[in-house]
């Protein structure tokens, strides 16, 4: 039968209350894991695992990281998806040895109100924050370029559906409340949208702002799709208590939170469902932080229809933020234009790139204000080097309210505000709306500055309970207690030498220890010189220690001025910390206001260096861009001029752009760089052309490629279908659309059909601006009986049996593949060369030879010149064939008439 001590005991119970979570328990100097956490853990973190308590009769899996390298350790079981239960000592223990009563240790941390009690017997423990996916503020966990967002979903259907302002039968239309919180920073965002597949919609939404964990309630259905996005992103779904999303629960959590009557300022009403997302997140927050999160000071209300949507697709085929190839920054849109000097900063550009706006007037503000910057390179140059001065102000405020601020940060707070008011004055001159709006809402927070600078050294250590952080003269108890110890220190030297004196010994030591305190050590070999006055403690092999009244009082004076001066600076700091909290909200829209004015500069800088031009905004449906570039491919390629290219696209006689050409000739690159220039034209920053005017996109949808699902147990053709639908049924007129190679998944006809299917549907239906890459070259006679069809080509010239590629766009269709010299480029043995053109002239000269057998199976009967060409598939001899096509009327046609229709016609030129 087992023994359990009281402080496994303690373990247990404190575990039981955070099951799904790896407990951390602080013992000393380190924090132990136990049972089933101490086996998980030590695979994870590969320390050594251990076992406690055997000669009771329990062997328990132990295993224990330090107190003061644990980040380290929890970033790891962060990133692998747990939680982390912090648990700490809330006294101290009674003695500096291990007790068997479970006091291990002699120093611990404090709760963040500062108290600490010193008592007998099983130190108090309690957990007194959790680390999750979500809720990180520790700035060795978090990437400072990173919002680190948690979010909750709040689902409800609805019917029936509303799509495009009509009333559309069948399905269900759903409703969903969706919360993001980033408590780093105290940004909280709510939204309550409307989808007939809500689970695409909604992670479409999400996916803007990647979170590192979502809460949905327990009783909620399964969402596929959302599942699907969290896994393939290694993000945490916590299924939270269900109650915890009621109307009445979530609207009392922020009011009170909010210390407000309702929530209307906020614009926000009890019963939307964003209300019911936002209430769960504070409360799950404050359940795991064990903190008032006094920085989340409002709410923003954001309305996705204010902002250019993008799917997922769409912000990895355009590799925003990250590369296709390994999905790491480098190679990204975000890293190339990336120049902010501030963390703020630099999280402020990725939700620009994510989020570009809709509104035309907005745009131009900041392009407005981009300009400015640009044009005056001095005032540019002067705010960069002031903002890269600027410490993260905005996380810093959020540790300060959580209670883990240490006094380095607030260092980092007051040189930061030192910059503020040469910021202030630099940009004061600009008389450009968005800088005199950001130059308002810049507080120098001089105040603020103030406290700090009377109170804490220049150089604090740190942590806050050492002591040696406020400054002399600040506290008149705390100068006499430093007095004390100073002069108690230098008393004890004299002793020594006093005694020396006294006794005629020498070799006569006083030293320290936490057993014993104070004390004199004498060899064996002086003990007969010893005075009657010493008091023996201790016997060693060598020598023997003793002690004196004198000793003891001065010691007592000395360490308690010290324990005292310790305690007291802690409870100062607290002090300064709380003033400080009270302008939280302050800090929080100064560093908001830095943000802004630092990714202004930031695009600023990048259209200076790289010579960008401010594009026209307009409400239109034309998009123009004059010698346009790839932003990214331009600063990437060496020992080549990137050629840059002309776009005209809009809704009219140019609404779909049928673009051929061999591989690698610049068609993808080409169809990103139009999508890019437009997506960094509603940011509000300049762009890589000579000219650009853009009417306003609603939404970029892309169909490129589908490597990242094919591990979802999707054909390469099933994921194409499921991307091109998901374009079909949500663009707009307004939209633009990227396609390249739509029907490549299946047989020849079937592609050619779909992609023929595909094009006249969006032509006739939706109308939307779209670049359309292919080598189906039967769909360039698509132009012939659609007028707002245009041909286009990458320019390829011929050398020697090379081909050159020119890169440059021009009107027209290619009039060869060049497939065969694109893979001898690649390396292809010559003799696969050699039989691929034999093949290719049979097939192009008819699929059977006069005896029926397929010629393809025929060696090599076929003329060397004959051999050399790709020719079209379409001939001179297709003439009465074009005079029938120009008859069809499309329009009138099912799906399945025009397939017939088209075997007809194939027939006929075969």
């Amino acid at each position: 039968m087992t023994n359990t001590t009281p402080l496994l005991t303690q373990y247990k119970e404190i575990k039981q209350r955070h099951r799904d979570s790896i407990l951390f328990f602080r013992m000393g100097d380190f924090y132990e894991m136990f049972y089933d956490d101490a086996i998980t853990a030590s695979r994870i973190l590969e320390i050594t695992l251990t076992a406690r308590n055997k000669e009771k009769g329990e062997d328990v899996p132990m295993c224990g990281v330090p107190y003061h390298a644990a980040n380290t350790y929890i970033a790891k079981l962060i990133k692998k998806g747990f939680k982390v239960a912090i648990c700490e000592q809330l006294e101290d223990s009674p003695s500096p040895l291990p007790s068997p009563q479970g006091g291990e240790g002699t120093k611990i941390s404090p709760l963040p109100s500062g108290e600490r009690v010193r008592v007998r017997g099983l130190v108090k423990r309690d957990v007194v924050r959790i680390i999750t996916p979500g809720t990180i503020i520790d700035p060795l966990l978090l990437d400072s370029k990173e919002n680190n967002f948690i979010a909750a979903v709040y689902p409800t259907p609805l019917s029936p559906p509303l799509v495009r302002g009509e009333l559309k039968g069948g399905g269900q239309f759903h409703r969903i409340g969706l919360a993001i919180l980033d408590i780093s920073t105290g940004d909280f965002l709510v939204s309550e949208s409307g989808y007939e597949d809500k689970t695409k919609n909604l992670t479409d939404e999400l996916s803007l702002f990647m979170p590192k964990e979502v809460l949905i309630p327990k009783d909620s259905e399964e969402h596929p799709e959302l599942l699907k996005m969290t896994e393939n992103n290694h993000i945490l779904v916590n299924h939270y208590d269900a109650w915890q999303f009621s109307t009445d629960s979530a609207y009392k959590t922020l009011t009170e939170h909010f210390k407000t009557q309702s929530l209307e300022g906020f614009g926000c009403k009890k019963e939307d469902l964003s209300v019911n997302a936002a209430g769960a997140l504070i409360s799950y927050i404050k359940e795991t932080q064990k903190a008032d999160l006094s920085n989340i000071t409002s709410i923003k209300t954001y309305n996705p229809s204010d902002y250019m949507l993008m799917d997922t697709p769409t912000i990895r085929n355009l590799e925003l933020i990250e590369n296709i190839r390994n999905r790491e920054r480098k190679g990204s849109l975000l890293s190339i234009i990336d120049r902010t000097e501030t963390p703020m900063g630099a999280r402020l550009l990725k939700q620009w790139l994510l989020q570009p706006l809709l509104s035309a007037a907005d745009i131009q503000k900041r392009l407005d204000a981009v300009e400015a910057f640009k044009d005056d390179v001095t005032i540019r140059n002067k705010t960069r080097a002031l903002l890269k001065d600027v410490s993260d102000i905005e996380r810093i405020a959020g540790r300060l309210t959580l209670g883990t601020a240490n006094a380095r940060d607030m260092i980092s707070l007051k040189n930061s505000i030192h910059k503020l008011p040469e910021i202030k004055n630099i940009i004061s001159g600009i008389n450009i709306q968005m800088i005199r709006e950001i130059h308002s809402d810049i507080d120098t927070l001089s105040d603020i500055h103030q406290i700090i600078e009377k109170t804490i050294i220049d150089n604090p250590p740190n942590t806050i309970t050492d002591g040696g952080i406020i400054k002399d003269g600040y506290n008149k108890s705390l100068d006499e207690l430093r007095t004390i110890s100073r002069q108690g220190k230098g008393f004890i030297l004299n002793i020594e030498k006093r005694e020396r004196e006294r006794t005629g010994i020498e070799s006569l030591k006083v030293r320290y220890n936490q057993v014993f305190g104070y004390y004199i050590e004498i060899t064996k070999a002086n003990l007969h010189l010893v005075p009657e006055d010493y008091i023996r403690k201790q016997t060693l092999t060598n020598a023997e220690r003793f002690i004196t009244p004198e000793l003891k009082e001065y010691e007592e004076k000395v360490l308690g001025a010290e324990e005292k001066i310790c305690r007291l600076e802690e409870g100062l700091f607290n002090e300064v910390r709380g003033n400080i909290i009270k302008e939280a909200k302050r800090i929080q829209a100064t560093a908001r206001a830095l943000a802004r004015l630092d990714v202004l500069c930031c695009l600023s800088d990048i259209a200076a260096d790289y010579n960008y031009t401010k594009p026209e905004i307009n409400k239109g449906d034309v998009i123009k861009i004059t010698d346009g570039r790839h932003p990214v491919i331009e600063r990437s390629i060496t020992g080549e001029r990137f050629v840059p290219n002309d776009t005209l696209i809009d809704n009219d006689e140019n609404r779909l752009i049928i673009i051929t050409g061999p591989n690698m000739a610049g068609k993808s690159t080409y169809m990103r760089q139009v999508a890019l220039i437009a997506l960094l034209a509603q940011i509000g920053s300049f762009v890589p052309a000579k000219e650009a005017a853009i009417g306003i996109v609603d939404r970029i949808f892309t169909r490129i490629g589908a490597s990242d699902f094919l591990t979802d147990g999707q054909s390469t053709f099933m994921v194409e279908m499921n991307e091109t639908a998901n374009i079909l049924n949500n663009a707009t007129s307004k939209s633009l659309i990227i396609l390249d190679e739509i029907g490549r998944g299946t047989s020849t006809f079937d592609g050619i059909s779909i992609a023929w299917a595909v094009a006249e549907y969006i032509h006739n239906k939706l109308s939307a601006k779209t670049l359309f890459a292919t080598h189906y070259h039967e769909l360039t006679e698509l132009a012939i009986t659609l007028n707002g069809i245009k041909n286009y080509n990458i320019a390829v010239k011929e050398w020697n049996d090379e081909i050159i590629f020119l890169r440059k766009i021009i009107e027209g269709s290619a009039d060869r593949s060049y497939g065969i010299q694109v893979a001898r480029l690649a390396g292809l043995p010559k003799e696969t060369i050699e039989r691929a053109k034999e093949i290719l002239s049979n097939l192009e000269s008819s699929e059977l030879n006069e005896i029926g057998e397929p010629k393809i199976a025929e060696g090599s009967k076929v003329g060397k010149e004959e051999l050399e060409k790709q020719i079209d598939i379409f001939t001179t001899q297709a003439s009465p064939v074009i005079k029938e096509l120009l008859g069809i009327d499309v329009l009138n046609m099912t799906p399945l008439e025009a397939l017939n229709k088209l075997h007809e016609l194939k027939k006929k030129l075969q």
